[in-house]
């Protein structure tokens, strides 16, 4: 039977996470704010959860109705047959947000609906399930816009961005789902793909000179491995749901794993370089966690050693470098002083991108279009994507 669900990502990566979804196979998809509604059987939405990078929950809408008052919204739960969907034995959470609704306060509309909820249980068992804001049972997402609720069964239980392998982390570090957005972007994956069973070198691959915790190189290598980015993820919402169908969730692991890429030698070279040694030092832990230090090289590097060095990918290749990506996400301030003090930074990644990766692709990640300038290069593209609330650009060098 065919259902209607809703994935939700952030603003500006809609498109992307269209198109990622009709590759998986997901029919009638429409992109909206923030999200994307498709339809599918219950395995479709497993699959997203199991297989999208860019979405961040994969909600099951059940129930829409008028909620102008708290007291309308609590009907309105109550009215839903939570005997459906879990046990008076189980846990649960309540998610609420609202947009030009007369509920402006999200906990006390969180708090009014979980009421309802476990109000029903009382009166009908005599007892209620308990609450686990972290990981429940099962997770309620509702979403009040011009006073009209929706209520949603989260599927995915916590964002799909956290994939399972990060938990040394660096200051501002990229969210996982944005680092693939930003690979998308680069062409990361047709360009993996193209270099399959290459030689591996310096002169191909991917490149991250300033990895941080390492997550563009750990999100390049699972897309390069084609590796499912919910495998190793513990947690799901479906998983205590009461309608959770088991046997299609192992078939799509089962699958996952087969689809997998297990020859390493096979791999196209992915390295990430950072000056600072504790970065480094969190990029390797999560490299490690993540099962791929077979994969991934990473080493204290300064960005300048580019400049200096014999190595450098276009003088490897004797300036005839075969194809390869290069991503580097600097820091860009907030502040009138720091976006000088890294004027200087900036200018020298120009230098290290037109001096040493000719034949490649860069692309530098900003927020600051001040400080994009100082790359002194001409972009060829931009991408709008959003850190948080910050809009940024993701500007792409071709380097003849």
């Amino acid at each position: 039977m065919s259902t209607r669900f809703f994935a939700t990502t952030a603003k500006g990566m809609e498109d992307l996470l269209a198109d990622e979804l009709i590759a998986l196979g997901a029919p009638a998809v429409e992109k909206s704010r923030a999200g994307v509604h498709f339809e599918g059987e219950l395995k479709t939405a497993y699959r997203a959860c199991l297989w999208s990078r860019i979405a961040n929950r994969i909600l099951l809408p059940i129930k829409s109705f008028p909620a102008s008052t708290p007291e309308k919204l609590y009907a309105g739960v109550k009215s839903i047959r939570w005997s459906e969907h879990l046990t008076a034995a189980q846990t649960l959470a309540v998610d609420f947000a609202s947009t030009r609704s007369q509920i402006v306060h999200t906990q006390y509309g969180a708090l009014k609906a979980k009421d309802a909820i476990v109000d029903q249980f009382r009166s009908n068992t005599g007892s209620r399930p308990s609450v686990d804001v972290a990981r429940p049972d099962v997770r309620v997402n509702i979403y009040v816009l011009d006073d009209q609720a929706n209520v949603s069964i989260d599927l995915s239980g916590e964002s799909l961005h956290k994939r399972g392998y990060r938990e040394e982390s660096v200051a501002a570090p990229l969210k996982e789902n944005l680092a693939a957005a930003i690979l998308y972007h680069a062409e990361w994956p047709r360009i993996s793909r193209e270099l399959l069973g290459a030689k591996a070198s310096l002169s191909s691959g991917f490149l991250d000179p300033m990895c941080g915790s390492g997550t563009l190189p750990i999100e390049a290598a699972l897309i390069a491995m084609n590796r499912a980015p919910g495998l190793d993820r513990s947690y799901f919402g479906f998983l205590g749901w009461s309608q959770h169908d088991a046997r299609a969730w192992k078939d799509l692991v089962d699958e996952a794993i087969e689809l997998e890429l297990k020859d390493e030698r096979k791999l196209p070279r992915i390295v990430g370089y950072d000056a600072d040694p504790g970065a480094v030092a969190a990029a390797i832990a999560n490299v490690e966690r993540a099962d791929l230090r077979r994969v991934i090289h990473v080493e204290k590097r300064e960005l300048a050693a580019f400049l200096e060095s014999s190595s450098s990918p276009a003088r490897q290749a004797g300036g005839d470098a075969a194809a390869g990506v290069l991503v580097v996400n600097p820091p860009y301030g907030e502040r009138l002083g720091e976006v000088d003090a890294l004027k200087p930074l900036y200018r020298e990644i120009g230098d290290v991108l037109k001096r040493c990766f000719q034949g490649w692709n860069g692309y530098v990640f900003t927020g600051s279009p001040e400080l994009a300038k100082c790359v002194g290069l001409k972009a060829s593209r931009r991408f709008v994507l959003y850190n948080g609330a910050m809009e940024c650009r993701l500007l792409k060098y071709e380097l003849y």
